[in-house]
């Protein structure tokens, strides 16, 4: 426990403090964090990370990043370089690998990769979206902190009150009470941050925390059922006490990607 709450500690000053930097230096921090996750992805199946197709998926990852970047930035590139270009040729890619590894690679492997890049790309290039709007630094502020809120209050509710599984062949340790807990602080968080960022009126800022905490904790299940799928425990074991880094932000990279979706970011 010393251990997780040190490795904490030190993640979310070295984070918040790069995010405080500006738009430039917090992206750049996505992108590192985006590449650890993804090579975790790929580990969790093939169990290593240095293998042709899971840094052929890590370019797919890449471009979308990219591809939110140059946007904000204005930059100009080859079509080739180009979102949909460059998703065209990694897939043909792939299939030359199948090829040129005599079937070592398998289109499950191709379907797992190609499926992980998109999510991982996606969630990590919509905040870097969020960052560079107007708003950008409240609205992330807001979403971080529900979401971590939430995880904190559905643990500590569930530890004290937790009864009924929540989904139990899934998550064992989560409860339905626990749920609920985190759903409650996540909202009352949201309330706060989005009165004093001026992010809203009341029962909008109400319902997109009861949006941000539901789906957040969704999004640890999702990731949840993927290490079960896998056989792992964790994603990685880069963060000592947590895990992985797709272990700490599975919650987030789902939240963001609803919450574009559904047009609030």
């Amino acid at each position: 426990m010393k251990q997780r709450v040190i490795t904490g500690v030190l993640g979310a000053v070295a984070y918040l403090a790069l995010l405080f930097l500006g738009a430039p230096w917090y992206s750049g921090l996505l992108a590192v964090l985006a590449t650890v996750s993804f090579l975790e992805f790929g580990q969790m199946k093939l169990g290593r990370w240095k293998a042709p197709h899971v840094l052929l998926g890590l370019l797919l990852v890449w471009s979308i990043l990219w591809n939110s970047v140059s946007v904000f930035l204005k930059i100009s590139v080859p079509s080739i370089l180009t979102f949909p270009n460059l998703w065209l040729l990694g897939i043909v890619l792939f299939f030359v690998l199948i090829v040129l590894s005599k079937n070592k690679v398998t289109i499950d492997h191709i379907a797992y990769l190609s499926l992980g890049a998109l999510y991982i790309g996606y969630g990590f290039a919509i905040m870097i979206e969020t960052i560079w709007q107007e708003k950008g630094l409240a609205l992330t502020l807001m979403v971080l902190f529900t979401t971590w809120a939430s995880d904190s209050g559905a643990y500590f509710v569930g530890k004290r009150f937790g009864k009924r599984k929540l989904w139990p062949a899934i998550s064992p340790n989560k409860t339905i009470e626990g749920s609920l807990g985190g759903v409650l602080v996540g909202t009352l968080l949201t309330l706060v941050i989005g009165l004093c960022c001026n992010l809203g009126q009341v029962p909008t800022l109400i319902g997109l925390g009861i949006i941000i905490s539901f789906v957040g904790q969704f999004g640890d299940l999702v990731e949840s059922a993927i290490k079960r799928t896998m056989g792992v425990k964790d994603s990685g074991s880069i963060l000592p006490g947590h895990g992985g880094v797709f272990d700490r932000f599975d919650s987030l990279i789902f939240t963001f990607i609803i919450l574009r979706l559904i047009e609030v970011l």
